[in-house]
This record gives C-alpha cells, structure tokens and sequence, in this order.
C-alpha cells in the first residue's frame, strides 16, 4: 500500500464488517491492495483482528484497522497485532492529530509506548533502533476529517508530522451538516475537494470512500487512496440476484405447468 501510494499510484481498498477472517482472505485473494476492518462500529475483536491480518497477509494485501475512540493502547494495540495501519475516526482538531501522532509513532516524531515483542517487532527478534526505525516508516496511520468543525484547522491538520493520510468520510460529514446521506450535496463536494488539497499542500495522501463510477474524478481530485464497497453490499448484491433470478424461474415453471405447457 505504501509503496504504490508513494509512487504515485491509487491504491484498492474494500471494507469488511464481517469479523470472519474468511473475509478478509477471500478479499485478499481477489487481488485487493487492502483491506480495511472496523472497530468502531462493528462487534470486531482483537483477537478476531488478528486473524484478519493474518489472512490477508498470506496473499501479501495489507490490514488497514479503524480503531475505536479510546486511550492509546486502542490505537497501538492493531499495530503491535502487526495492522498495516490504522485509521483514527472523527478526528476534531490539529490538537487531537498531534496528539494521535504522539501516541502511534516513535522517537523521533512521537512517544508511542515500546514493546517489541509482540508480531509487529517479530516477537523480540527485530532489534529496537530497527524495529522503531520501520514502524516510523513503514507502518500507516490515517485520520478522518468528517465533520464540520476540523475543515476550520485542516492546514494545521495535515502539518502534523507522523501522519500519512487525510480520509474524508462523506457519509457522516452530510450527516453532520443536516443532509445525511446527500453525498453529492455542494457542501459535502467542497469539503472532500478541500481535503484533497490540504494532503497535497502538505505532502500527505488523501483517501476517501466512493464508487466506480465516482472513481475518476476522485482520482482527478487527487485521492489515491479509494475504499469501494464492502463484504455485506456484495453478498447482498449476490444473494438478492439469486433470489430474484430463482423466483423468476419459478414462476415461470409454474406457469407452464398452470396452462399444461410442461405437464
């Protein structure tokens, strides 16, 4: 995921809410850049995360976890777990983005608390100085502007040193505003359009989530980072062609044999 996003290229990312590792293999295996697993709305477990990252790290797709609002071990523990990255929600002020930045990375950007003994450090076999030296560099952490109040300290935001990425969520900042759900709304468009700026000012990636229709201009737009779709719209989707190709046969069998076509 880093490698591509710092090369300039977009970056695939699907959502799971579904806590089976199952998911996120099959994901994984569909050739995905990355897989993002909540725990802030979701019944998700650290130990049903750790699975997760495990399956997708077989097939070589990164571990994107949003963690939930919390002290600093909720933001670290997804790390140690050996997460990709993390994505922090609602993000408010530049206060709270230092503060994030302070907490997940190490000296010399921030005061994250040491141990490397958990999968992330290999258990002890990755010498400090290195294993600080790549969590700083080759681990991820992202925080979502989406609502109202952080648009007025976005430059201030996206200064923050330690962050990689500015991801707008549109679905609660048109909530936040009075129009939920209007994702299309001017103000919503502007918001996102601003985020994608800010990033580029200050030298960090922009992400969002979107559709493949939406996915040109967002690309246009500067977001390199894209979330489409997640594991419940597609077995939705799915079953729902299902059901309806199966009813739709099924009436029609019945029809034939109500006027003795198929006796």
């Amino acid at each position: 995921m880093l490698a591509k996003l710092r090369a300039g290229e977009v970056v695939s990312c699907v959502r799971l809410n579904l806590a089976d590792p199952r998911s996120a293999e099959l994901a994984a295996m569909c050739g995905f850049d990355c897989v993002w697993t909540d725990m802030e709305h979701t019944a998700n477990t650290l130990s049903a995360v750790e699975n997760q990252i495990r399956a997708a790290k077989a097939y070589d797709c990164d571990m994107l976890v949003r963690v939930p609002r919390g002290s600093y071990s909720d933001l670290i523990r997804p790390l140690e777990l050996d997460a990709s990255g993390i994505m922090v929600p609602h993000v408010m002020s530049a206060a709270e983005a230092r503060e994030i930045s302070r907490y997940t990375r190490f000296h010399p950007i921030g005061r994250r608390p040491l141990d490397g003994g958990n999968a992330d450090g290999a258990y002890c076999m990755i010498p400090t100085a290195e294993y600080v030296r790549l969590a700083n560099q080759e681990r991820f952490v992202a925080v979502q502007i989406e609502d109202p109040e952080p648009m007025e300290e976005l430059d201030e935001i996206a200064a923050v040193p330690g962050l990689d990425m500015l991801f707008f969520g549109p679905g609660d900042f048109s909530h936040a505003i009075g129009v939920p759900g209007m994702l299309s709304h001017a103000r919503v468009v502007e918001a996102r359009r601003r985020v994608a700026e800010a990033a580029a000012r200050h030298g960090k990636f922009a992400g969002t989530v979107g559709t493949i229709e939406s996915l040109p201009d967002l690309i246009r737009m500067g977001y390199r980072f894209v979330s489409i779709g997640a594991d419940v719209l597609a077995l939705t989707e799915s079953f729902r062609r299902i059901v309806a190709a199966f009813q739709s046969n099924a009436a029609v069998h019945a029809l034939e044999r109500f006027v003795g076509v198929n006796p």
